[in-house]
Formats: C-alpha cells, structure tokens, sequence
C-alpha cells in the first residue's frame, strides 16, 4: 500500500489568493507533499500588505466558542512557524508583549473583570502609576492612560513575514501564476480555473483564500456567503520634537482602538480605522490621531511621511473567518477582518486536514 505522501504528491492544489493565508496554506499542503500552484494577478494589492501585524490572542475577551479555540490554536503553533521560518529569516520574530490602554473607566472595569476571571498569569493589569506604562502617559501628556498587558501577545512584521513566507514558497519550488481568475467549475472530477486571458489550470482542488472576490466564484444560490468590505488605513508619522523619544516607549500598544508602533526616535505608524468602504476616506491624519482628548504638541504637528491601506472581508450574518467545504475538491478560507496574521496557523492546519481526509 502506497503512503499518504506518495498519494498526495499526485494531486495537484490549486490556491487562489496570495495573500498571508494563502501562502500559509501552500507552506502547509506543501510540507505533506502537494503540488501547489497559487494564482494571484498581483501580490502587492492583497489586503495582507495592509496589516499591522499585531497578534491579539490571549487579550481576546470572548474565551469560548470557535472564533476563540481558532485564537488559541494559533498561539499554540505560532512559536513552531517562526522556527520554521527563521530557517529562511533569522530575525524574524514575535515582538512581546503587547499593551492595551484606554481612557474609559467602563471600559477599564471590563479589562480588571476579565483579567479577575480569567486568571491568566500572562496577562497584567496596568493602572496609571504603572511602570510599563509611565512613558506613554509622559509621551501623551496625560495621567489617564490605563489598561492590560499581555506577555504572550505581541507584534510580527508583517512586510517580513511576507517576504519571508515568499523566499519558503520560492525554495519549496511552489509554482505562482501572475492572472485573475474569472470562473472555476467541475469537469470529469478535474477542476477548472479559468484566467481572464483564457487559460485554464486544471487541479484536483481549489481553495479560495481571495479575500472579497472569492464569492465571484462561487454559486451564490446553493452557497449563501456574504462578504463586505473593511477598509483599514494606517500611517507613518515624522516628529520634529527634540523633547520626545519615541524608543522610550513600549515597542506595540494600542490606545483607545488606534494601534502605535515607534519605528526610531522620531518616527512612528499609527492604524487603523475600520470603513465600511473600498477607498479610503479623506482626512487621514485627524481619524488616525482622536483617540486621546488632548493630542500632545508633537503629534500635532507630526507630518506624514507614508499611507497606506487595506481592504479587508468581513463575514455577514455568520462568525468571521469563513471556513468551509462547499463541496467536493472546493474549499472556502477567506473573510478574516482583522485575524488573518493571527489565525493563519490554525487555519491552514484546518485546511491542510480537511484535504488530507478528501485523498484518505
């Protein structure tokens, strides 16, 4: 009897979609020994190249049902991808910890609450004096700033991360396809992806893993999926204040829903806003800046220096992300709003087992 991999590598996947989950799920399919071809007509537009990168598992506050056990799968084998990946990056990591912070005392009972009755010893309670956080409200010009720290949460660079899973895919000898497909169907148990210049890649699998454009593909009638569109914009801001250094201060934290990330002394990225929208909304610089009443002198006069965004897919009427067999040799793996980076390793093990029982 022939083994599971001899039978794998006959079949051949096609993954549509570049982005961090599509690539995860060729990593994972490869490592069994598929042959992947990814088709993607440009890489540099996935809502991927639009993420921050922060990693917010152990802080998630709703600890039960799926969209937790998929948070806590993913802790769980993070650690084992970036010794996986570090084999072609030797600085990528996990930046720790991460920091939450808000100015709404409702808000900040709810933080002590769930800390109380969770009893998870990575997880800290940060009041005002707090020395974790003694240089932001220095930074910020307030003494208002309070929250939770996690010690197991935290940051990837997600350009990095790209960049790393690319040279991985490039030595796996995975094969990319630059083109937009434009329809798939069945064919004598083969399926058909059909490019916008009429050529057509046959496979024994898809998986849609396209963000918004997967559910063009898809009968709408027999798979009742609705996607909308979130925009997240994010910024680069350039501080001309020789009274702030922002490497004083903690490497991630978010305050009042706005993520900041200090790149060098005075330079920092501040994301992102969510918009119900496929082009990003004017006035950049005030939505990404309200998140604390009184903005310090230096933020205000902080110049940007680079934007950008991305456009995410967001579920309606059934939990994000969207995860399912439609039917045999198709599988959706897409609407990850803000989770992609975090769910990726638990979702492309989810996949990588969904196959492994269609070929048993």
């Amino acid at each position: 009897m022939k083994s599971s991999k001899e039978n794998f590598q006959k079949a051949h996947i096609v993954i549509i979609g570049s982005g961090i989950i599509g690539k995860f799920n060729a990593l994972e399919l490869s490592e069994l020994g598929f042959r992947i071809t990814i088709i993607d007509p440009t890489e540099l537009q996935n809502s991927s190249y639009g993420a921050l990168g922060l990693l917010m598992g152990n802080m998630y506050q709703k600890r039960r049902g799926r969209s937790w056990d998929l948070r806590k799968q993913s802790i769980e084998l993070w650690p084992q991808w970036i010794t996986f990946l570090q084999k072609f990056n030797n600085e990528l990591n996990i930046e720790k910890p991460l920091i939450q912070l808000t100015t709404n005392e409702e808000k900040f009972k709810k933080l002590v609450k769930f800390i109380y009755e969770s009893n998870d010893q990575n997880l800290q309670i940060l009041e005002r004096d707090s020395i974790f956080i003694k240089n932001i409200n220095k930074a910020f010009q307030t003494k208002n700033l309070k929250g939770m720290i996690s010690f197991k949460d935290g940051r990837i660079n997600p350009f990095s991360l790209l960049q790393t899973l690319d040279k991985c895919l490039k030595h796996k000898k995975i094969n990319f396809l630059k083109g937009e497909v434009i329809k798939i169907r069945k064919s004598n148990n083969q399926w058909i992806s059909t490019t916008r210049d009429n050529e057509n890649i046959k496979s024994d699998m898809v998986i849609l893993c396209n963000s918004l454009k997967a559910i063009d593909l898809i009968d709408r009638i027999s798979h009742n999926i609705t996607l909308k569109p979130v925009l997240g914009q994010a910024m680069e801001i350039d501080v001309n204040d020789a009274e702030v250094d922002l490497l004083s201060l903690p490497k991630q934290f978010n305050i009042n829903g706005k993520n900041i990330i200090p790149k060098s002394k005075n330079k920092l990225i501040i994301g992102s806003t969510d918009e119900h929208s496929t082009e990003p909304e004017e006035n950049t610089f005030e939505k990404l800046t309200n998140f604390i009443d009184k903005k310090p002198n230096w933020l205000m006069k902080g110049k940007i220096s680079k934007k950008w965004y991305g456009i995410r897919s967001r579920p309606e009427g059934e939990p994000s992300p969207i995860m399912k067999n439609l039917e045999d040799g198709l599988i959706i793996c897409t609407g990850f709003y803000k989770n992609g980076i975090l769910l990726s390793p638990a979702c492309s093990k989810w996949v990588a087992n969904e196959i492994k029982n269609y070929f048993s």
